[in-house]
Order: C-alpha cells, then sequence, then structure tokens
C-alpha cells in the first residue's frame, strides 16, 4: 500500500505520553507501539501524536487506524445548537465508515429533520482524523469529524459545519480567504456530594495570577497537554479575572479549521476537568457579580497570501477592505447576535462594567466596544469582535460573522468613526451624535433582529434560520414564565 506522499510508511504513531493522572500507566505501551518512532516527521513546534494528514485517503487512514490499534471510531457532527453528537462504530465497519455509509436518525437531533424524513448519512472529513491521548493502548479510540448528507449525497441544508462552508466559499469567490482565532473563556466549578454542577469555585484567584496552585491550575495544564497531543498549537494558558475562570488561546487557522478546533477543545476541556473532579462550564455568565466567558474572535482575509486588511500608506493602515469589513459587521450586529450570543443567560453578560460589549462601534485600543482592531499590523492585521460568547455554535458563528463582513465588502458599507473613549462614560446625546446603537438587551430582543436581517439569515439559510428561532423563541417563552428567587426575596413580602 502507498502511504500519502510526506508521510512515510504508519509505524504506530502514538507514544505513550499518556499521564498516569488519566489512568494509564506512563511505561506501558501496546506489543509493537515505537515509543518514539523515526519515521515521525518533524512538527515543531507541535507535540502532536499525528503528522498532518491533509489529503490522506481512506485507504493509507485504515492502515494508521490498524497500526495504532484503533478499536473504535467515534463520526462526530453538530447540531444547530452547538451540541457535540457522535456515532460510534467498531473497527469491523471502519471502511463503511469512511465511504460515508453510516446512517443515523436525524428526527432525533435538534433542528435537523422531521420524522418522516429522518434517515441522513455521515460523510467524514479524513484530515480530522485523531486518536484520543487518554484511551486504552490495546483498544484505542478516534475520531473524525463529519459532514451530514441525504441518502442521495446532496448537502444536508442543516449541517452548521456547511452553512460555515458556503461562507467559505462565498469568500473564494471573491478571491478572499478567512483566518480566524476565537478565544473561549470557562469556569472550572467545584462537584457537589453527588457529583452535581455548582458554582463554587476552587481558587480565589484573579487575570494573569501566578498564585494560588491549585487543581484549577493543574487540570488547565493537563487540559493543555491533551491539546497538544491532538495537533493543536497553544500559545497561552492563564487564569481569566473572575475565580475559577480560565482562558487557553490556540493558533489560529482558516475558518473551518478554527470551528472544528472549538469543538474539539470544549470536549477535551469538560473531559480532563471531570477526570479531576471539577465541572467545565461554556456558561455565559454562571456567578453573579463576576465576569462572564467570552469567545473574543479575532479574524482576518487573505487575498493571493497577503493580508487584505493592511495598507501601508491608507489611515490607521487599515485597507478599504478592512474598513468595510468593519462596516458590515456594524450593519449586521445586532442581527446576527443571536447567533453570537444564543442564550437567555448570555444577555446577562452583555452589561455595563464587566469588560463585555454593549455597544455596536468600533476602536484601535477602547476595548468598551464590539469591534477592537489590535495594534499589530503587516501580516498580522486583523479584527477582533468581542461579542460572541462560548456557548455559541462555532460553524453559525463564524458563518454569520464572515457574511456580515463580506456584505460590507460588497455594498461599500460606511465604517463611521472609531471611538476611542470609554462608551460606558458617555452621555446618551454623544452616543447618538457618534451612531453608537446598543446590543439587543436579551434573547427575545435579538431574535426580533435576526428576523429583520435578510442577509443574515440567507447565510444561514431558510432551514437553520427557522428551526434555530423556533428553539430560542420556545426558550424565552419557558424563561420568562418561571418564578425565580430574585422575584420571591423582592416581592412575596411585599405585595
Amino acid at each position: 500500500m502507498c502511504p500519502t506522499p510526506g508521510l512515510g510508511p504508519f509505524p504506530s504513531l502514538l507514544p505513550t505520553l499518556i499521564l498516569t493522572r488519566w489512568g494509564a500507566s506512563a511505561s506501558s505501551h501496546a506489543p509493537g507501539v515505537l515509543p518514539h518512532p523515526p519515521s515521525l516527521p518533524t512538527l515543531s513546534p507541535s507535540r502532536s501524536l499525528l503528522p498532518d494528514l491533509a489529503g490522506i485517503s481512506a485507504a493509507d487512514l485504515l492502515e494508521l487506524a490498524e497500526r495504532n490499534s484503533v478499536r473504535f471510531l467515534r463520526l462526530q457532527f453538530t447540531d444547530i445548537l452547538g451540541v457535540n453528537k457522535n456515532v460510534e462504530v467498531p473497527a469491523s465497519q471502519f471502511e463503511k465508515a469512511l465511504r460515508g455509509d453510516i446512517t443515523f436518525d436525524g428526527s432525533s437531533i435538534e433542528g435537523f429533520v422531521r420524522v418522516e424524513e429522518s434517515d441522513m448519512l455521515l460523510r467524514p472529513d479524513l484530515s480530522t482524523f485523531q486518536i484520543y491521548p487518554w484511551s486504552e493502548p490495546e483498544s484505542r479510540v478516534a475520531r473524525l469529524i463529519c459532514d451530514v448528507t441525504k441518502h442521495d449525497g446532496t448537502h444536508f441544508e442543516g449541517d452548521p459545519r456547511r452553512v460555515l462552508k458556503r461562507q467559505v466559499e462565498r469568500a473564494a469567490a471573491m478571491g478572499f480567504t478567512m483566518y480566524a482565532g476565537m478565544e473561549a473563556e470557562f469556569f472550572m466549578f467545584k462537584r457537589g456530594p453527588n457529583g452535581e454542577p455548582t458554582t463554587t469555585t476552587h481558587d480565589v484567584g484573579s487575570y494573569f495570577d501566578l498564585t494560588p496552585v491549585d487543581l484549577g491550575e493543574d487540570a488547565r495544564r493537563a487540559i493543555v497537554d491533551v491539546l497538544e497531543l491532538m495537533g493543536f498549537e497553544v500559545e497561552t494558558a492563564h487564569h481569566e479575572v473572575a475565580h475559577g475562570q480560565h482562558e487557553i488561546d490556540f493558533r489560529y487557522a482558516d475558518a473551518l479549521r478554527t470551528a472544528d478546533n472549538i469543538m474539539t477543545f470544549r470536549f477535551v476541556v469538560r473531559h480532563v476537568a471531570q477526570q479531576f473532579g471539577l465541572h467545565a462550564s461554556f456558561m455565559p455568565k454562571p456567578i453573579f457579580g463576576q465576569n462572564g466567558s467570552g469567545m473574543h474572535t479575532h479574524q482576518s482575509l487573505f487575498r493571493d497570501g497577503e493580508n487584505a486588511f493592511f495598507d501601508a500608506d491608507a489611515e490607521w493602515q487599515l485597507s478599504r477592505t478592512a474598513l468595510h469589513y468593519v462596516g458590515g459587521l456594524l450593519k449586521h450586529a445586532r442581527g446576527f447576535c443571536a447567533i453570537t450570543n444564543p442564550l437567555v443567560n448570555s444577555y446577562k453578560r452583555l452589561v455595563p462594567g464587566f469588560e463585555a460589549p454593549v455597544n455596536v462601534a468600533w476602536s484601535m485600543r477602547n476595548r468598551s466596544p464590539m469591534i477592537r482592531v489590535p495594534e499589530r499590523r503587516g501580516a498580522g492585521t486583523r479584527l477582533e469582535l468581542r461579542t460572541p460568547d462560548p456557548s455559541a455554535n462555532p460553524y453559525l458563528a463564524l458563518a454569520v460573522q464572515l457574511a456580515a463582513g463580506l456584505d460590507g465588502i460588497e455594498t461599500e458599507a460606511d465604517w463611521r468613526e472609531p471611538v476611542n473613549t470609554n462608551i460606558w462614560e458617555m452621555s446618551y446625546r454623544e452616543r447618538r451624535r457618534l451612531r453608537i446603537d446598543d446590543l439587543p438587551h436579551n434573547l427575545a430582543e435579538a431574535c426580533d433582529e435576526l428576523e429583520k436581517d435578510r442577509e443574515i439569515q440567507a447565510a444561514l439559510g431558510p432551514h437553520v434560520t427557522e428551526y434555530f428561532l423556533a428553539a430560542k423563541r420556545e426558550e424565552w417563552r419557558d424563561y420568562i414564565t418561571q418564578v425565580t428567587s430574585w422575584e420571591m426575596k423582592n416581592y412575596l413580602a411585599k405585595y
């Protein structure tokens, strides 16, 4: 069998780097496993256990799986609300899985299809093959990220990964490639006596604290270990502002790879935290009075290998492409907010005083507007959208941001005036003069804005738009009918 060019032969590529705290021996390995295979290509600075598999064939992937004792394969996909789903198959079904012939019941998945049209197929992206580092050496578990198709082979319009691919193709037709990096913050909490999640934090640390060395810090390091073994290039990991809050930043990539990475990241964080007896949560605002978790999204467009946002001779050294892209984000910010901030709880983060944006504006250095342009220029010129939170479906979130920016370029949208003073301290009249709108104040208002924005609806497609709005309207109705402890405290004795 001829291996993929550049990969070399396929010995077992999994040295036994599984840490003992995950239950595997650091010295044991399956018979024939080479701890340091000589054919492993240089992947500096990556510690990935597998080489880049771009362009790998199904036959070579089967050989790679066999030599690494892969016994089970998880075919992973995402529902409209951004929840990881998977169908697991044993080794006897690997060939069928790689052909895209595994069927699942789409009617059981949020926002997919009705019962009468339920059978769907999973078509794997072979380049996304990864082996979970914590699986047993003699019976390893691997995963492939899949696209969802109908039985006739056509794309399923409700597949979030396909929604992003459509916008990537739109950008390519305009000569652009989108690169993005998403900073997904999260909390780690202690578990209750019966294993239930709590909001009791494990530390009293704050932003960038060196101390205390605690259970959360150990878990964060373990998460970084696993991410690196799965091919991530982790750049930084640190404590965030709130107690129990953390951030791990990894290298940017093209839009599709970035969305795939976020889905993997969320799964790894929660899995490793569980091994430490902690519960990891990507809920935007789990604790009253503390900062919430964001998913700041850095983004840029490249054309012919050059950063299309950079112009050395322009004001601020930002090209017209960049400024019109900013204009598109401003124009559609209220319309796509339901996608980037999809929970009732999301809007308890988007309030003044907690470093989260509440205004539709942009700036060079100021962090109070929703868009910030970091100072770096040249190839590193980029925009940072500070609105999204980590509960968002990353495929849909990147799709609507890219759609908004491309619409801004196509329509030469007005980028308005950058705001370099603190918006939270401005008067209403001053905000009106600068045409600074508010972001939606709650999920219902965000859904109303999405229903008005035809460009964002077109980017999502009618199927995703319909099912997403239906789910979110139901969520809002359920929320507003609840009687909360705040109401009991403030009203029961008084009225």
